[in-house]
């Protein structure tokens, strides 16, 4: 996947937002991990939160980021498995446009190179809201390496060729 290095590094402004029962931002080694990958790769750490597993709650974050005109980009970690109380991808249904399905699909297939079969308990998603990126990343890190590192880091380089996400923002919006 080639970057063009002929063409200017476009850094996208990224919230990250961690949902989560069982930690705090102090203990958010995934959350930590995703941020450190954002700001090695030239991007803006836009905002940072943890969320507790309640859909409400999730979707009231969510909106309040997808109408920041400084947010571009929402990176969720946490909440997609599949107990009652991963509600993540519940909550980007209520506020998406337009899915992504090839996000999770990719995901998944990535995921299965380091965890077998047991990468069908994500439901990682992504999709377009009000002109606003959002991925949801499962909770532990070594998803967020995969989701990342195998994904993300090329998709959201608006050097990388043929195409990426950043150099269709402009036109998320278009009716």
């Amino acid at each position: 996947m080639p970057i063009d290095e002929n063409l200017p590094f476009k850094p996208v402004r990224i919230a990250v937002l961690t949902v989560s029962d069982s930690r705090s931002l102090a203990q958010d080694k995934s959350g930590d991990t995703l941020v450190q990958r954002i700001e090695a790769a030239g991007h803006i750490l836009a905002a940072r939160y943890l969320e507790r597993d309640d859909k409400s709650a999730i979707v009231s974050h969510l909106h309040a980021w997808i109408d920041d005109p400084d947010i571009d980009c929402i990176i969720t970690t946490g909440g997609t498995g599949v107990t009652g109380r991963d509600v993540t991808p519940e909550a980007l249904h209520q506020v998406q446009d337009k899915e992504i399905p090839g996000f999770g699909e990719l995901f998944r297939w990535l995921s299965y190179q380091s965890i077998g079969t047991s990468t069908i308990q994500s439901r990682a998603t992504a999709c377009v809201a009000r002109g606003t990126y959002i991925f949801a990343l499962p909770g532990s890190t070594g998803a967020v390496k995969d989701a990342w590192d195998g994904i993300l880091a090329a998709q959201l380089d608006s050097r990388h060729r043929p195409c990426n996400f950043v150099e269709l923002m402009p036109r998320l919006n278009e009716r």
